[in-house]
This record gives C-alpha cells, structure tokens and sequence, in this order.
C-alpha cells in the first residue's frame, strides 16, 4: 500500500508541476526516412542555444524548460544529411516527427558528439552499448556474428568454454545475472555449443550492459544485468534475409502492414525470424578432426523463432507484442544427454501523455523454461522454471532533472528435481510472489551529476522485506576528463544447482530460495535468512584523448554476504538440503576505443579476484581468470567500402581446478547394515579430491580469430554478403578440462575455417 500511495503522490505532483509551468516541451521522433527504423542518439537541438538533447532506443528525444519563440530544430547524425527546420513555440507540449535522409555510404552509424554528450549527462558506470552494427563487425564462428562471442570482449567478462562454458560477469555466476529480451527475463540463452546465443543478431537493436553498481530500476540479480533490446519491423517496405554457414542456416522476414507516412503517425510493422544448426551433419565431413578419438563430431543441435509485432500509435507511443520459442539438444553417448526448451512472449508499452511529462512504459510477460539431463550414471536431474512478470514505469524529465519510479509483480513456479552421487534425492516444488517497488533521481548542477535510487523488494514466500539503497555519480573535471563511481545492495531469490566441482556446466537448474532454514558452516547453526546478496563498491575515470579515442578506467568491489547453494554433500535425509557461501570479487577493468567511419579498434584488460568461503577453507572459484586481454580491430575498405576485415585476439590465465588424488570403488549402502560389503560389487568410480578446493591451474588461453567480408549489392535493398572466417587461426589446443576417469585431456574447438553467404532483400 506504501508504494502505491507513493505512485500516487508522484503522479499528482507531476501533474500539478506540468499545469503550472510556463514554459514549452519540444519532444518528438526521429526516423530513417527509407525504412522507418529510429535514430538512435542521434545530436537534436534547437540552433545556436543551450538546449540540445540526443534520441533514446526509440529515437524519441524531449527538450524542457524552453522559452515561447521561434527556433530553429536541427539534427544531426553521421550517415545522413543534416536537417533543419524552423518552428514557432509558442506554449505547452509540442511534438515533432522527423525523417532523415541517408547520404552516402553508412558505416558505423554513430554520432561522435552524441556520444561524448552522453559521456558527460549520464552517469552510466560499468556500463557498455552495443549496436546492431558494431555486434555485426565482429568476427565470429562460421561468420555468423552472434551476441555472445561479443560480449565475451567485454571487460569483466569470462567464458569458461566454446562448449557447455557460461558468461560470468565480475565475479556472479551465471544464475546472478540477468538477461532479458524486450524487457522479459530469458533463463538460459545460451546454447550448448558456447558460440551462439538464442538471440537472432539481425533482430538485435541495441545491447546494454551493466556489469555492476546499477541502479534501481534494474533489480531481481546481485551481479550483473544485460537488457536486449530488438528492433521494429521496416515500416516502409517488406525484406527480410537468408543466411547459411557451416554451423547454421536461419532467415528472417519483415515488413509493413500500415506504412509509415510523413501525414500518418499510426503505423503498424511485423518480424519474423528463425535459425536452426546444421553443424552435427556438416562437423563430420568439413571437420572430421574434431572429436575424432569418439567420432561423435559436434553433437549440438539447437533451433531459435522470434515474432515481434510493433504499433506505434502517435506522439511517441507504441505497442510491441511478441514471442519466442528456442529448443537446445546436446547428445552426446559417451557423456551425457541433455535438452532444454524456452518459450514465452509479452506485450510491451509505451505511453506519452499529450499534456504531460510523465512518460510510462510497462511490460507483462511469461516464460516456461526445462530441462534434464540424463548421465551415464542413469541418475536424472530435471528442471522446470515458469515466470509471469508484470511492471509499470515511469519517467518525468526536465532539462537536468529527472524522476523515474515504477512497480513490477513477479511470480516465479519451480520444479526441480536433482540425484546426487550418494543416491539421495532433493526434490523441491515452489510457487513465490515477488514485489518490488524503485524510486529514483538524477540532478544535473553545473559538471556534477548524481543519481540516487532505492529499491524495495517483498519476497512473499519467504516473507522477507529488502531495503535496497543506490547511488552513482559523475564529475566532469573538464570537457575530456571525468570521475564516476556507484554502488548499492542487491538481492535475489532465485538459485542454481550448479557446481564448482563441474568443470563443463551442461545442466543448469534452478529453484527459489527455500521456504525452509538453511545451514550456515560459518556460523555453524542454521539461519532464517534465506535471500542471495551483495554489495557492489564501483569507482572509475574516463578520458577522451582525442575526438575519437577515449579510455576507461574502472576499479570494483563485490561482497557476496551470503550465497545459498545445493548440498552436494548430502549423504543422508537428515542432511541440510542448502547451505550458506560468502564470496569476494574485486579488480579492475580497462578499456581503450578508437573509432572513425571506417575504423574500430577495442583493446580491454581485466585484472580480477574471486573466491568463496564455504565455512571450510576459503577457495578461489572456477571461473577466477586472473588476466584477460582482448584485441579487436574492424577495417572497410574498396570501392563503396563494400570489404571488411576483422580481427580478434583474446588471452587468458588459466582457471582453477581441484586436483584428483586418486580412485576408490563406490559402494552405496542404501540397505544400511544389510548392505553385505564383502560380496557387493560396483561400476562406479569414485574419485578422491585434493583436500584443497580448485588448487591447481589450468594453462593459459589463447586464440586468434579472422573475418572477410565482401558486400555485393544489386540494388537499394538488395545485395549479398560472403564471409570468409577462420577461428582459432593458429590452432592452438586450449584444454576445456580433463576428464578424470578416462584419464584424457579435452581441448576446445580447434581451427575451423568456414565461408557463409547472406543474401538480405
């Protein structure tokens, strides 16, 4: 009841500042006047005065506090030709629709002085933007770029494998970080072979990245956040593209079915598409030297379909309805089978008051995400997570003032059932209700911006109520140079029953925090607090050396207070079923970017430490990579710049893991004392572990990538690209991990050269 009454209140205060103010609002959207499709920060202003803004995710911008008279609106954005207009402000709300033309060939689509403008208004710590067009510079597996293999680059970032790895981010595991689409939380969207996601790249408008000390309005995970963003459909014509490479074939569609119009702001668009892997029949005949000891090849097969339906209704509202189904199967006979499905969809809207600032958005959503897997062991783990999201937000802007608030409902089902090695069985049926409430502020005075949040959180099933303070700021020192820093608490209630001991991951499950106590070896009692949480402490610097170079420079603390995980070790009924971690990760990330219209060059360093205590010995965890180092730079060149090349270099010291001290025959007395121990017999092979938690380290990693690609174009919205990659160029073995009990070492992918073609139309 407090927070809606706090709704209210804010509603109403809005209101009343809007009725009373004497000033105009000049807010409007900006379109590609060929496809419709929105001007992302693009440079807009009114000529020769103070009052300059840029355009958000859906090329919407506002501008406050502007004095009644006649200006001059102009646009910006490299690509295009500049636009200019005259308009008479005379009082209250003014909305503008602007078409832009294209000039000449658009490369990196990305205004230098939009994005420095933004550098300097937002706060934006640990956090990264990545467009459709820098995602699709990349050069990746079979030549299909794909958001994984970018974020991978990422300063903070560490995959633990091409196959059956997962993305931690600045210390969280994987469960710890939240990844959603459209705004809807996707479970698991990776598939098994670690190179592609269940995203489609093409659909793919913008990507943020937070990978600590976010802010309020992001909630629900104690690590990191990555918000994925599609576009609309094309509102002016119907195309859509094929694709095929060694890997995968896929093939979008979109197009109107009410055409954008200069006279027409109501406009209705459509996206489809879909991709399936073929690399389980192609890896036998193009790369019989993989897995050729068990002649399995790459036993991956995964499917991906996406839908998206876009209305914008006018004035820079819109409905977006969607929906996705992704299917992943990993099969191999001599390890494991294992399969997982997702599916879910969700409307999305945005809301802009002819008469008022106040600018509300919502989202409501489901999703049904299992899984099992099934070992040579015959014991079954299966999973099933099923989630409805609902929120609300909202947004009032002035020129240096902003406000958002907003609510969200949260309604998590899990069934999970899991047999340990000792033959005993955790099985765990629960329905949870989340609510959670946020309200924060940003205030510009002069170089010095801050932005302070709260976040409330009500765990229903659990009955715990979480206070959840945040802060982030920034201080411009001059036009080039500034500091930053946020920090904040985080909490979740959501687990994974994944293992430290598990070098390859395969299967992931997941339950809600348990309704019962859990065991603590720190304070060896159990406790009543059952929620995952963590701080983050951020502070960094960001330099602009020169127009198209900046650094960034970022120091970070995360303190895990407390980790609920699985038992591995329960041995009989009376055993806890959970138990209590704390953790640390702490380092620094650096990062380097230079950029023309056809140049990019990205160099990041990541120096990071992560451990965990389990109330036993303090241990560093699996995924605690001490250096990592990515090089990556993308030229065009040629006539009309219709070549590019890529290159990519990533090196990393090697990770943890416990070393083996020998095998035993593993006997199970189920029976109790029935069980006849000098006639009893057993196939499985126990192993012995060093009483030293991951005390040993893997070899360094290393591996070069190379892409070619030549556009050939046939027409205005017709023309093909081939690609030409080769991963792993030098062919070296980087161990994945060793298989203990047949005593052999498993590398990850070697080299694989491969040629695709896309024809777009």
């Amino acid at each position: 009841m407090n927070i809606q009454r706090l709704i209210i209140l804010l509603f109403i205060l809005f209101s009343i500042i809007d009725l009373n103010g004497q000033k105009v609002i000049l807010r409007g959207n900006i379109y590609d006047k060929e496809s419709g499709e929105a001007i992302i920060y693009g440079s807009v202003g009114l000529k020769n005065t103070k009052y300059q803004t840029s355009t958000d995710l859906d090329g919407f911008f506002t501008i406050s506090n502007i004095p009644p008279g006649s200006y001059t609106v102009q646009v910006k954005y490299i690509g295009y030709k500049p636009f200019e207009e005259t308009i008479n402000l005379k009082s209250g709300i003014i909305y503008k629709k602007i078409l832009l033309e294209q000039e000449g060939i658009t490369l990196k689509a990305i205004d230098i002085t939009a994005h420095k403008e933004r550098r300097k208004s937002e706060t934006q710590i640990s956090k990264l933007q990545i467009s459709q067009k820098q995602l699709q510079s990349l050069p990746s597996i079979g030549g299909e770029a794909d958001i994984i293999q970018y974020l991978q680059m990422v300063p903070g970032i560490i995959s633990t494998g091409d196959q059956g790895g997962q993305l931690y981010i600045r210390g969280g595991s994987p469960v710890q970080n939240k990844i959603t689409l459209d705004g809807l939380t996707i479970i698991n969207p990776f598939h098994s072979i670690g190179a592609f996601s269940v995203f489609e790249s093409e659909s793919i408008q913008n990507v943020d990245v937070l990978t600590g000390g976010f802010n309020a309005e992001n909630g629900g995970r104690i690590s990191a956040i990555v918000n994925i963003k599609t576009r609309d459909g094309n509102k002016k014509h119907f195309g859509g593209h094929i694709g095929i490479n060694p890997f995968l074939v896929k093939a979008s569609m979109e197009g109107p079915i009410i055409k954008l119009k200069n006279d027409n702001e109501f406009n209705v668009s459509y996206l489809i598409s879909a991709k399936k892997s073929i690399i389980d029949n192609t890896s036998k005949y193009l790369y019989p030297y993989v897995g050729k000891n068990d002649s399995i090849g790459l036993p991956y097969l995964f499917r991906d379909y996406y839908g998206k339906i876009s209305m914008n209704l006018g004035g820079g509202s819109k409905i977006n309805i969607f929906g996705f189904n992704f299917a992943d199967t990993y099969n191999n006979p001599k390890i494991t089978k294992l399969g997982w499905t997702n599916s879910g969809g969700g409307m999305n809207f945005k809301i802009i008051p002819g008469s008022s600032s106040l600018i509300i958005d919502a989202l409501f959503g489901y999703s049904n995400y299992a899984t099992e897997i099934v070992g040579l062991d015959a014991r079954r783990r299966y999973s099933q997570l099923k989630d409805f999201t609902g929120k609300f937000n909202f947004s009032y802007f002035a020129n240096d003032f902003k406000v958002e608030y907003g609510v969200e409902i949260n309604t998590v089902h899990t069934d999970f059932s899991f047999d340990n090695i000792f033959r005993q069985s955790i099985r765990e049926f629960q329905n949870t209700t989340n609510l959670s409430g946020y309200l924060k502020f940003r205030q510009k005075w002069s170089n010095f911006i801050i932005e302070p949040g709260v976040r409330m959180n009500y765990y229903a099933s659990l009955g715990d109520v979480s206070f959840e303070p945040r802060l982030s700021f920034k201080y411009n020192i001059n036009d080039n140079l500034r500091i930053k820093g946020s920090g904040g608490k985080y909490t979740q209630n959501i687990i994974s029953t994944t293992n430290d001991l598990d070098v390859v991951n395969y299967f992931i499950g997941f339950v809600s925090s348990p309704e019962e106590n859990v065991y603590s070896f720190l304070e060896k009692d159990y406790t009543k607090n059952k929620l995952q949480s963590a701080y983050h402490g951020i502070l960094g610097i960001e330099y602009d050396f020169m127009q198209n170079l900046e650094f960034n420079l970022e120091g970070y603390y995360k303190y895990f207070d407390q980790l609920v995980v699985i038992n591995r070790n329960k041995r009989k009924i009376s055993d806890p079923n959970y138990v209590v971690e704390t953790g640390n990760a702490y380092g620094m990330d650096f990062t380097a970017k230079y950029e023309l219209n056809n140049l990019y060059f990205w160099l990041t360093y990541s120096l990071g430490f992560v451990d965990r205590n389990d109330g036993e010995q303090v241990y560093s965890t699996v995924f605690d990579r001490r250096h990592n180092i990515n090089i990556f730079t993308n030229y065009n060149f040629g006539k009309d710049y219709s070549w590019q090349i890529g290159i990519r270099w990533n090196m990393g010291s090697g990770f943890p893991f416990t070393k083996t001290q020998g095998f035993y025959n593993q006997l199970f007395f189920n029976d109790g004392i029935d069980n006849d121990y000098t006639t009893s017999n057993s196939e499985d092979l126990g192993i012995i572990y060093s009483s030293i938690r991951n005390g040993g380290r893997l070899p360094y990693y290393h591996r070069l990538d190379l892409s070619l690609q030549k556009t050939i174009s046939f027409s205005k919205r017709m023309k093909a690209e081939i690609n030409a990659s080769i991963i792993n160029v030098y062919n070296r073995a980087n161990i994945f991990y060793f298989d203990r009990i047949r005593y052999t070492r498993v590398n990850q992918l070697p080299i694989l050269p491969s040629l695709g073609m896309k024809f777009k139309f």
